[in-house]
């Protein structure tokens, strides 16, 4: 073992020592003079090495399609263009001097190139005006220098991106856009009000599914190193999902030309079509137009969802309704209605046709099929006035006051008040005269898609549908939500009262005042209105009468499947929602229905063949002469035996021959439908008595 030789190894000790102590007296120094005399240096350098959470690019937003997969609304992005004439600075100093010079050549070499293309792209400015706008730009030395003012599309953005000096990269060039997503409508207006604005989700199914339309921001944490950007991306965007209504988009131009037509023949102020499918209540066309200050009709408010006013003689529906279901009348009940003219509260209650004499003793079913005020109002006042709450709540039970529910912003629900004495708000105020007015129509407040659903669930045995428009929720093609119909009420009154009511409405089309609204191809019901309405712009004292005018009813009437409403706001005459409503009603189910049609290979025949005619019984002398002399043989001929007295059977004859027949038979007779006689409501055989009648059901 080696002695310790103390003599070398302390001094070793010591310098390491010593070195060690140097070295801590060092880095206190250089941690002091950072914290001093660098710290400014040091405080830039953090400003450069930042990192942050940012939303990274908008999800892309989901569109909006019709029933049957129509495109109504869709995004595509555009871009608004500028030049940084500062790229690549930092705190005002370039971090590249040399290729500051040398961009700063390029610029000068290639402007004129530069300035012909954006001519040629967009040709409403000259190359020399551009040359002048970029110019003053590059003076000013801004970083937000706008090219062009207004947005362009992506074609044009990628041709604007290959032209000479806006080719570079950002960072060195400066020519960058902003992207913003733009809704586009392929049908133009059509429906515009109710699929939503083209710019924000300010209303329609675009605000009401704005979540998911608009999908799922995506996060990226972002490092800043000098001029490097490094983008982790944590969460992905997640693309909104498409929405699909229940619009139909051939309904919808269909209703719109129907209305368009007819509120510029009538010079009208305001339009709405409504139309619906019975069983679902799903909305198959939607149209609200409104005259502007140019004179063309234009979507401007969701009228048809949230125009309160007055509804006129199509409430009188729901008035017989709930007499109906209350028991209190049957339609045998008569109603003595004078010459048109009642005094009713101290104020007088008049039919429209008062002036010719009015309707004189009538029935219940009769006063709504001419729509007598004083028939329907008596009739309520007589069985109400002591009760007159026991009618509101019989309003709300058949469905004409519920609150629908609609997802849409500009729906409004009904008012329609309770008595209320109390109340000092004259507009609130239950007098005497309030309840025969009610019941015709006036002093509530109703939209038209609150009639349309009442209308809807008579047509439908009685269920009120809640009006739906949109019935999926698809992503990436695959369905992942069903929006079923939903059922707001199974019975709005008793099945006699609603059968009753259906057949009323039927004969308001056939032998009352909706005849406008009728086809000689299918059966119609429904109810006109006509009301003179009173809102900020006309009143009852303004000395300019303005009259809402409605047609609602459904169709075809013995298998209903669409209901339909027709209003138009207007000043100038005829003020008949029969007419003028009752004409666009025509002309809309006349549509639809055509587009049905189906050819049956059965029924075809070649043009050059002979065929043998359906002959029709009745008179088999006649018929077997004109077949003999059109030279066909074995044409089965039925004849008619009639005994005096006796029902004959008249199944098998023309609807004009069977008439003719019966009433020479001093029988009164009712027919529904149109072609030949399939049904007789006497049977064959019976004796007959004077007045008796009968009903015939056509083919």
């Amino acid at each position: 073992m080696s002695k310790f030789r103390k003599d070398k190894v302390m001094p070793r000790y010591m310098f390491v020592a010593v070195l060690l102590a140097l070295c801590g007296v060092a880095v206190i120094v250089k941690a002091a003079y950072t914290m001093t005399a660098e710290k400014q240096w040091w405080l830039t350098v953090q400003k450069n090495q930042v990192n942050t959470a940012d939303s990274i690019k908008k999800p892309n937003r989901g569109n909006v399609l019709s029933c049957d997969g129509q495109l109504l609304a869709g995004s595509i992005p555009e871009y608004e263009i500028f030049l940084d004439f500062r790229a690549g600075y930092q705190n005002n100093v370039p971090e590249d001097t040399a290729w500051t010079h040398k961009r700063d050549t390029l610029w000068h070499e290639q402007l004129d190139s530069l300035c012909a293309g954006l001519h040629q792209i967009f040709p409403q400015k000259s190359a020399e005006e551009f040359r002048q706008h970029l110019m003053e730009g590059y003076n000013k030395k801004s970083r937000y220098w706008r090219v062009w003012r207004g947005k362009i599309d992506y074609a044009t953005f990628s041709r604007v991106k290959e032209l000479p000096f806006f080719n570079l990269p950002r960072h060195k060039g400066g020519f960058w856009g902003q992207e913003f997503p733009a809704r586009r409508h392929p049908f133009g207006s059509l429906a515009e009000r109710t699929i939503g604005s083209r710019d924000t989700a300010r209303y329609g199914v675009e605000l009401a599914y704005d979540s998911l339309l608009t999908g799922t921001y995506g996060i990226a944490h972002t490092q800043k190193v000098r001029n490097r950007r490094v983008s982790v991306v944590t969460r992905p965007p997640v693309d909104g999902a498409d929405v699909v209504t229940t619009l139909d988009v051939g309904m919808q131009d269909l209703c719109e030309k129907a209305l368009l037509d007819e509120l510029k023949l009538r010079n009208a102020l305001m339009g709405v079509a409504i139309l619906m499918e019975v069983p679902t209540g799903d909305v198959k066309a939607i149209v609200n137009m409104e005259k502007s200050a140019d004179g063309e009709y234009r979507e401007r408010l969701n009228n048809a969802l949230g125009y309160r006013c007055e509804p006129g003689s199509v409430f009188k529906t729901a008035s017989i309704l709930v007499a109906l279901d209350d028991g209190v009348v049957d339609t045998s009940y008569v109603i003595h209605t004078g010459n048109g003219l009642m005094r009713m509260h101290g104020a007088n209650m008049k039919d429209h046709n008062y002036s010719r004499g009015g309707y004189g003793s009538i029935n219940v079913a009769r006063s709504l099929e001419v729509s007598s005020n004083v028939g329907v109002s008596y009739v309520i006042d007589h069985f109400y006035g002591s009760n007159p709450t026991k009618y509101v709540e019989g309003l709300h039970r058949v469905g004409i006051g519920a609150d629908l529910q609609i997802p849409l912003n500009e729906y409004r629900a009904p008012k329609i008040r309770y008595p209320d004495t109390k109340t000092t708000n004259r507009s609130l105020y239950w007098s005497k005269t309030t309840l025969p007015w009610m019941s015709i129509g006036y002093e509530t407040q109703i939209a038209p898609i609150n009639t349309l659903a009442f209308y809807n669930a008579i047509a439908n045995d009685g269920k009120l549908m809640q009006p739906r428009f949109v019935k999926q929720i698809v992503k990436d093609g695959v369905v992942v939500e069903d929006l079923p119909p939903v059922v707001l009420k199974e019975q709005i009154a008793r099945p006699e009262a609603v059968k009753t009511m259906q057949t009323i409405l039927t004969h308001v089309v056939s032998q009352g005042l909706g005849k406008r609204a009728g086809s000689r191809s299918f059966p119609v019901a429904g109810k006109t209105g006509t009301a003179q309405v009173s809102d900020a712009e006309f009143n009852y004292h303004s000395g300019v009468r303005c009259h809402w005018l409605s047609f609602c009813g459904y169709f075809p009437a013995d298998k209903p499947r669409y209901s339909c409403i027709v209003c138009v706001k207007t000043t100038n005459g005829p003020a008949s929602g029969g007419l003028v409503s009752g004409t666009v009603f025509h002309n809309i189910a006349e549509g639809v229905m055509s587009k049905d049609v189906r050819m049956v290979a059965s029924k075809a025949r070649d043009e050059h063949s002979v065929f043998v005619p359906d002959v029709k019984n009745g008179d088999s002398e006649a018929a077997s002469y004109v077949l003999k002399r059109l030279d066909i043989k074995d044409a089965p001929v039925g004849n008619v035996e009639t005994t005096d007295g006796v029902m004959p059977n008249v199944t098998g004859m023309g609807a004009r021959d069977a008439v003719f027949l019966l009433e020479k038979m001093g029988l009164k007779v009712r027919i529904t439908g149109t072609g030949d006689v399939k049904g007789q409501s006497i049977p064959a055989g019976t004796s007959l008595k004077a007045g008796m009648t009968c009903r015939l059901e056509l083919s």
